[in-house]
């Protein structure tokens, strides 16, 4: 097969209703970048001096970019994708000591007029090597091995991104968890996953509520009921449902009677149940342990590794919280949990935001009349919160339009990896949706103050041309696998 016919055989191939949604999501975030930047008096918007003229060269770049990535023959990507994840991974490591700091980060690499930032290429590059180890020959995820070198594929670049100081965009990362629950990672690990989430928010949302007049912890109390309600559903899943049922009954037993003795005069002020939980989950994890010996069944060990876990990661993410974590780090998760409002501090992003979106009421104010975007109230407003220019000046109609076109791309997505005929582009396309819905969940969520300031761009709004140029990265290297799905080889 000639060049030529391959390459006319690739354009035919193309999903071009996933073209459309990215051309259309390009629009919709150029008109926003212009509303978030633009200042009045201001006469020409497509000037390379105003950031709505420079992000007209990174959408044309991104294109040029998408098509060159459907030009290579796609075996480029499975056979280079470890030196690719190598490559980056360097660059990352290098960063650390860049010695230039933008906002606090190391994040950025400097090279004259232009910065980029590593950590967006990244993901494309980290996504490339676990789809090459997920397809090897005999990978199986619930082995152990297996399923640690995964680990050490995404932990690497998250390390380096940390030392970068740039959290935020380290948390991406753990949207490749998505992925491997699809490709037969076991229900219960996201299971743990969600858990310790519950138990940070609970936890410290409630440590300061006490029971009653006992100087017992709301917080700490309905942690540790839950590991144990936890620990006893998993035994009733895997293991015994007429031994899950006995454990229920003195649990629920046990946590009533020190609840009624904390109410007896005397008792009230100094009696804490914690304590009881402590004693109940220890005896519980002896008990699981116990029968994982006379039955040598792994289950029971393993929820007794879930038990020891639970009760750990929420001490050690509370002494963390209190003595680890910087100042204006506690007060954003106590902002976001309620217990602060410091509408002048760690809440104001949020807070003019909101406000911003509440002012643009159904319709909007129009294209360029947002009042709040325009005197600049909302920091970082054309970049991590640029969705609250939708919302002031496009309303909740061009929101949800917005969300609309982003929820279509996650489902396209989805019905592309699942007809792929290979698991590295099954593997790949997953990992590409899995990261846009974790951007779009969080960077929408943290504007409308429903998840952690956590600094994040939202795909092909954000102003840069890293994040354009990452993101176009990696969606059409999916585009290439999937185009390539039925070419006839030579």
């Amino acid at each position: 097969m000639t060049n030529d016919k391959k390459n006319h055989s690739v354009l035919m191939n193309i999903d071009w209703w996933t073209i459309l949604i990215y051309i259309a999501l390009l629009s919709f975030g150029w008109i926003s970048v212009c509303g978030a930047s633009y200042s009045y008096g201001e006469t020409d918007i497509f000037s390379l001096a105003t950031r709505s003229g420079m992000q007209i060269v990174w959408i044309g770049t991104s294109i040029m970019l998408g098509f060159i990535i459907l030009m290579l023959d796609d075996r480029f990507y499975d056979t280079f994708a470890y030196i690719i994840y190598i490559l980056l991974l360097l660059l990352l490591f290098a960063t650390i000591f860049n010695p230039h700091t933008i906002k606090g980060s190391r994040s950025w690499l400097v090279l004259g007029p232009l910065r980029l930032q590593p950590a967006e290429f990244a993901k494309f590059a980290t996504a490339l090597a676990l789809a090459k180890l997920m397809s090897t020959y005999g990978y199986n995820i619930n082995q152990w091995k297996h399923f640690g070198a995964t680990l050490a594929v995404i932990l690497m670049p998250m390390l380096c991104i940390v030392l970068q100081r740039e959290t935020g965009s380290a948390l991406v990362y753990l949207a490749f968890f998505l992925m491997f629950y699809r490709e037969g990672m076991p229900g219960s690990i996201l299971f743990t996953g969600v858990a310790m989430v519950v138990y940070f928010v609970v936890g410290i949302r409630y440590a300061d509520v006490t029971l009653g007049d006992s100087p017992t912890s709301v917080g700490k109390f309905a942690v540790m009921l839950m590991v144990q309600l936890f620990s006893i559903g998993m035994v009733w899943v895997y293991c015994d449902q007429r031994k899950a049922l006995r454990l229920l009954l003195y649990c629920v037993a046990i946590t009533l009677i020190s609840y009624l003795l904390s109410l007896i005069p005397g008792l009230h002020s100094w009696f804490d149940i914690v304590y009881i939980q402590l004693v109940m989950t220890a005896v519980l994890i002896g008990y699981l342990v116990w029968e994982g010996l006379g039955s040598r069944l792994r289950n029971w060990f393993f929820i007794a590794l879930f038990a020891m876990g639970s009760t750990a990661f929420f001490y050690g993410a509370d002494f963390i919280m209190q003595n680890v974590m910087e100042p204006h780090q506690r007060s954003r998760i106590n902002v976001l949990l309620g217990l602060d409002e410091d509408l002048r501090g760690a809440g104001y992003n949020v807070h003019q935001s909101e406000i911003a979106i509440g002012s643009g009421g159904l319709q909007g104010k129009g294209f360029l009349n947002g009042t709040q975007t325009k005197l600049k109230f909302v920091p970082e407003q054309d970049t991590d919160f640029i969705f609250c220019t939708v919302g002031e000046e496009e309303g909740f109609a061009g929101s949800a339009l917005v969300l609309i076109l982003f929820l279509a791309l996650i489902l396209r997505l989805i019905h592309l990896a699942e007809r792929q005929p290979f698991r590295f582009g099954r593997v790949y396309g997953y990992c590409v949706l899995s990261i846009f819905l974790f951007h779009v969940f969080i960077n929408v969520g943290m504007v409308l103050g429903l998840t952690p300031v956590i600094g994040i761009p939202l795909p092909f709004f954000s102003y840069g041309g890293s994040s354009l140029w990452g993101f176009t990265f990696l969606l059409f290297i999916f585009l290439r696998l999937d185009a390539g799905r039925n070419l006839i080889r030579s």
